[in-house]
C-alpha cells in the first residue's frame, strides 16, 4: 500500500518538466495538469534592436503650397531647434544651391559664346547647364523643407546628391565649362551623410510624432 509520501506532489521533483522551453522526450504531465504550451520565438517588430530600417516617407506634398517654404525668405535663415549636424547639412545645401544658381548663369553666358564655334557641342552643354540650374534651385527649396522636418525632402536631397555625381562625370568628360564638379559632389555627399546620422534620424522621428 502506498503512503501519502510516495505520491508525487506538484512541488516535488519529477512531477513537473525540468526548466526550459521544451520537455524531455516521453514526458507526460501528471493527471490534472495541462500540457505545456508550445514555445514560440518572439519576433522583433523592427529588425535587429537598435538597427536602422529605411521606411518610405509618407509626408509627401499634396499640392504646390506644400512645397513652398514656410515663413517666406526670412524663414530660410532660422534654424532654431535643429541639431547641430542638421544645421551644418542645411547650410551646405543652401550655400551650395545659391552658388550653383550663380554658376549656372555664368555657364549660360559661356554657352552662348560657344554656339559661334561649335553649335552641336554648345547644345549639349546648354542642356547640362539648364539641368544644373534646375537642380540648384530645387536644392534650395528642398533644403528649406528638410529644415521643416519633411522626410520626403531629405530623400529628394539624397537623390540630388546622386544626380550631382552624374553631372560630375559628364562635366568632367567635357573638360572646361560646367565640368570638374567633383568638389560640389563631395560637399553634397557630406551634407547627405549628416542628414542620415542617428541624431538627425531621431529629430525627424520626433518631428513626425508631433505632427
Amino acid at each position: 500500500m502506498s503512503t501519502p509520501s510516495d505520491v508525487p506532489q506538484p512541488q516535488q521533483p519529477g512531477s513537473q518538466p525540468p526548466a526550459g522551453n521544451v520537455p524531455p522526450a516521453g514526458y507526460e504531465p501528471p493527471q490534472g495538469y495541462p500540457a505545456q504550451p508550445e514555445y514560440q520565438q518572439p519576433r522583433e517588430a523592427y529588425g535587429k534592436p537598435g538597427g536602422f530600417q529605411f521606411q518610405t516617407p509618407t509626408d509627401g506634398p499634396h499640392n504646390f503650397n506644400d512645397v513652398m517654404p514656410r515663413g517666406g525668405l526670412p524663414g530660410m535663415f532660422s534654424v532654431t531647434g535643429l541639431p547641430t549636424k542638421l544645421k551644418v547639412s542645411y547650410w551646405i545645401w543652401i550655400i551650395g544651391g545659391i552658388l550653383g544658381v550663380l554658376g549656372s548663369f555664368f555657364g549660360l553666358l559661356d554657352t552662348l559664346a560657344l554656339f559661334t564655334v561649335a553649335p552641336a557641342l554648345a547644345t549639349v552643354v546648354l542642356l547640362l547647364v539648364l539641368v544644373a540650374l534646375g537642380l540648384a534651385a530645387a536644392q534650395i527649396v528642398l533644403a528649406v523643407k528638410m529644415k521643416e522636418g519633411k522626410e520626403w525632402a531629405r530623400l529628394a536631397l539624397t537623390m540630388v546628391a546622386g544626380v550631382s555625381l552624374v553631372l560630375a562625370f559628364l562635366g568632367g568628360s567635357m573638360g572646361e565649362g560646367i565640368g570638374n564638379n567633383w568638389l560640389g559632389f563631395l560637399i553634397s555627399a557630406a551634407a547627405t551623410v549628416l542628414m542620415w546620422l542617428p541624431n538627425s534620424q531621431a529629430w525627424f522621428t520626433a518631428v513626425k510624432g508631433c505632427a
